[in-house]
């Protein structure tokens, strides 16, 4: 038995059968450049699989040595990759800077970290394993760009429209190309190093060679647009690095901006450290004990059951533990199939997130006849689960030897749900007013009712729905 033949015998233990089969097509039969960071979102959407399902298997995978997880750092603008690594341990920097968009950016794991998965050689060698090798539009394609970016399938055409010349630059070597300049923006490029030169091209044409020196190496250096007129160009480009440049002249016109705008989803950071299968395999290995990640958005879901101190003093401490322990199991479940994570549980307390207010709000739905349910089967009202739920900013940190949350909208959940009563849930306006979250309320026929409160630590009156 080959060796991908026994690590997918093995996966078969843990994911998603069905998912399983398409992966295993995948490695026998598809082209390099789709093993390499692979899009698990756009994989699923391809071969109708279920998300979360294929989410796992990925996870599964990459755990068993299938595939090598990659956490990219993204320019919001062209949908380059600015770093990466094997964690994100290794993103440490607390600005990024994009020279093709002359841009700087605060990394946020919402939309400007993806996670992507690359086979490991030991299953089978693709081009994309020595990056240095591959031609210029297949480094654009499998290493410069991010799986966000849905390039069309005549790319390669299309980029031969939009450079003007190019070349292939080895270490330590430098070259001269000689280049008539287009009356248009031009920028020099080098998708190895990043390093880029602007160029207003303008004026009158002139026959006159005009010059030009550009220095590669890992320095970043930000350029200011240089203008010159449309004519003779000798550029004189030097490699300063240790491995090899691929500079090109490239005309910044529609053609590349149409290029570069054709996005489709991706997974993101966020919603990996919120999905219970990556928080169930990678309990420790998420953040530096002095990381503070920042999320624009994550949706906090909090539960307590009510009366539970006089659970077990009715029913026993043994029973009582019994019926607490199937209590957390169903939420758990009903927490993993929303496309959420249970953070962390204190006392007979749940901590979840999700990744959008919609998921937490059917969770929530889900969780309150769940709790109906069982009370139903045990002919008594045993589960009075009380719901809170806010969205906002945070912070992805490490508490306890754990990856955890940290700031106000953890804070503010963690209140509201204490306003709850017995089978309510509490939510805010930031969680009732989503559309996707309306339309699941609509749906059910619920009608919130607004209240103005205050919460405790929090200055201002607060504005908070009931969902009966």
């Amino acid at each position: 038995m080959s060796e991908d033949q026994k690590l997918l015998a093995v996966l078969q233990q843990s994911a998603d059968r069905t998912v399983v089969d398409h992966i295993e097509r995948l490695i026998h039969d598809a082209p390099d450049y789709e093993l390499n960071r692979i899009n698990v979102l756009a994989f699923a959407a391809k071969h109708g699989l279920d998300e979360e399902a294929t989410i796992a298997a990925f996870l599964h995978a990459a755990r068993i040595g299938l595939f090598e997880m990659s956490w990219n750092v993204l320019c919001p603008g062209c949908g380059g990759v600015l770093d990466e690594g094997a964690s994100l341990k290794s993103l440490t920097q607390k600005e990024y800077s994009c020279a093709l968009c002359a841009a700087g950016y605060e990394p946020t794991l919402d939309e400007m970290v993806e996670v992507t998965f690359t086979v490991s050689p030991r299953v089978r060698k693709i081009a994309a394993h020595e990056p240095d090798k591959l031609p210029m539009h297949e480094y654009l394609r499998q290493v410069f760009w991010s799986s966000g970016v849905d390039l069309p399938e005549n790319f390669e055409q299309l980029l031969d429209e939009i450079v003007i010349d190019a070349v292939e630059l080895p270490p330590g070597e430098r070259v001269i190309l000689s280049l008539q300049l287009p009356s248009a923006f031009v920028i020099v490029f080098d998708p190895v190093t990043h390093a880029a030169q602007f160029i207003e091209v303008e004026g009158e044409p002139t026959r006159e060679r005009q010059n030009l020196s550009l220095v590669l190496n890992e320095l970043h250096a930000e350029n200011s647009t240089l203008k010159m007129h449309p004519g003779p160009l000798r550029l004189l480009l030097e490699n300063h690095t240790k491995r090899r440049t691929l500079p090109a002249v490239w005309i910044a016109d529609d053609k590349l901006h149409g290029l570069m705008e054709h996005r489709r989803p991706f997974l993101t950071a966020k919603r990996l450290l919120t999905n219970q299968t990556f928080r169930d395999i990678y309990r420790t290995e998420t953040l530096d004990i002095d990381q503070r990640l920042k999320i624009t958005s994550l949706t906090f879901l909090f539960t307590d059951l009510k009366g539970s101190t006089e659970l077990y003093e009715r029913v026993g401490d043994l029973v009582a533990y019994d019926l607490v322990r199937e209590h957390f199991r169903v939420l758990h479940e009903i927490v993993a199939s929303e496309a959420g994570a249970v953070v962390k549980t204190i006392g007979d307390a749940v901590m979840a997130t999700f990744p959008t207010p919609d998921h937490a709000i059917s969770a929530a739905l889900r969780m309150r006849e769940a709790m109906r349910g069982l009370n139903r089967e045990r002919g008594e009202q045993d589960f009075l689960l009380k719901i809170g739920i806010h969205e906002g900013p945070c912070l992805a940190v490490v508490l306890n030897e754990r990856q955890d949350y940290f700031g106000q909208t953890v804070n503010i959940a963690s209140r509201v749900q204490n306003l709850a009563m017995s089978h309510s849930i509490y939510a805010t306006g930031t969680v009732v007013e989503n559309p996707e979250a309306q339309e699941i309320i609509e749906t059910q026929g619920i009608r919130p009712t607004l209240q103005k409160t205050t919460l405790r630590g929090i200055n201002n009156e607060f504005s908070v729905y009931e969902i009966p």
